[in-house]
């Protein structure tokens, strides 16, 4: 078939050439100048309605497609115009008038015809090429438009197709300029496959990577995420083939190839922020010094504290008898069993995060005694904030350590901390 385009088109381009060259030796132009002045006024002719069809088919014709377009209700062609696929394809239609009367304007001079052939192809080739990478962006646009875009995104994928184009597009300049058979380029970068692998190394990285992120949901645009092997701490802005973009909270941009996030291991936030809850994990160190029985007046405070009055009413009556049933001598303070100030703190904080409207109530809920170091014994709560914000979920966690710190007198507790110059006593 392309050996009949062929012959058809030399034909054409003989016969009209014919009819030229009568012309020209009808006004006495068929010397060496007069060839010259003939290549010259057809050139301009043919770059005259070169420029012509790429305005007509520039502002008419893709003008007129787009505004059809724009007036669909479906919304998918529009990304195409948006990125501008049929305006990069319009560069097509001057091409191939050049393309189509090369042959005609350079019938005598078949070198430069051949050189103006080539340039021709390759702008063709580059045209085709930048048109393939707007359409593959529109495609992209057209996936993320859906909610299901966010876990599985096609970036990367997207990506590796337009460096295929590119590739491709390289290689058939290549076949072009220097006249060699496609296949044979093919064929022959077998060769350099391993200088091939080493130059897209980071490439091919990122795409295993990308596929890794992507099918098993490690991450995705709009993730909190914490990687302290690169200084990350914040959210995914971009997920490209070979870079992951992370805004720190500071507003800095932390740039991390792809593949480092499959191969250093890193926290994602996103199952906090799904789960409704966020943990707040907080201690406060008693001075064990301080630890001691109830007295007659602290029970007598607690009655008055709301959340204690039932509790210590209830817990007396459960010692006394136990106390009366076992016989135990209550004059000794180490006979029997008797409610602790740090044990009625304890059971204080429980009441006092049970109540508490920014508490979870659905999630892990704990108050609990640590290991005692030099430093006292720590009081953990371990509970979940119902506000997932970070300024709020700041502010939530501080005002239940000031309340913490400030109700600790009421129970002849005493928070520990390491001796100061204000806190030693001072020398005579």
């Amino acid at each position: 078939m392309e050996t009949v385009v062929e012959k058809g088109t030399i034909e054409f381009d003989n016969i009209i050439n014919s009819k030229i060259d009568k012309y020209f030796e009808s006004i006495g132009l068929s010397d060496t100048s007069g060839l010259l002045v003939k290549v010259a006024v057809l050139a301009v002719i043919v770059l005259l309605i070169s420029y012509l069809v790429n305005k007509l088919t520039k502002y008419y014709i893709i003008k007129a497609i787009e505004r059809v377009i724009r007036k669909t209700k479906s919304k998918y062609d529009d990304f195409f115009v948006d990125r501008q696929v049929f305006q990069r394809l319009s560069h097509l239609a001057p091409a191939f008038v050049l393309y189509i009367f090369n042959g005609i304007v350079f019938n005598d001079f078949p070198q430069v015809g051949e050189v103006v052939h080539k340039a021709i192809l390759i702008y063709l080739v580059i045209v085709f090429v930048w048109s393939l990478t707007a359409f593959f962006s529109a495609v992209m646009d057209i996936y993320d438009s859906h909610d299901y875009a966010q876990e599985r995104p096609i970036k990367g994928y997207v990506q590796v197709a337009q460096i295929i184009g590119y590739f491709i597009g390289i290689l058939l300049i290549v076949s072009i300029v220097f006249n060699v058979e496609l296949m044979a380029l093919f064929t022959g970068l077998g060769a350099i496959a391993a200088v091939l692998l080493l130059i897209f190394k980071d490439t091919i990285l990122g795409l295993v990577a990308s596929v890794q992120l992507s099918a098993y949901k490690m991450v995705r645009a709009g993730d909190w995420v914490s990687m302290p092997s690169h200084n990350a701490d914040g959210t995914v802005v971009d997920i490209s083939l070979n870079t992951v973009k992370i805004q720190n909270w500071d507003k800095t941009i932390t740039t991390i190839p792809t593949y480092e996030m499959v191969s250093h291991p890193f926290m994602n936030w996103k199952g906090m922020e799904d789960s409704g809850g966020r943990r707040i994990k907080r201690a406060v160190n008693i001075d064990m010094r301080s630890v001691k029985f109830c007295s007659k007046d602290l029970l007598e405070r607690a009655k008055k504290m709301h959340y204690l009055k039932d509790y210590v009413e209830k817990k007396e009556v459960e010692l006394a008898n136990y106390n009366k049933e076992m016989g135990i001598d209550e004059s000794v303070t180490v006979n029997g069993r008797r409610m602790t100030n740090i044990g009625l703190f304890r059971k204080y904080l429980e009441a006092y995060l049970h109540h508490h409207p920014k508490i979870h109530k659905d999630m892990t809920f704990l108050v609990r005694h640590l290991q005692p170091t030099e430093k006292g014994l720590p009081i953990e709560f371990y509970v979940f904030s119902n506000d997932q914000a970070w300024a709020n979920y700041e502010s939530i966690q501080a005002d239940i350590m000031d309340h913490i710190l400030a109700i600790l007198p009421e129970f002849d507790l005493k928070v520990y901390q390491f001796p100061t110059s204000g806190s030693l006593p001072m020398e005579n």
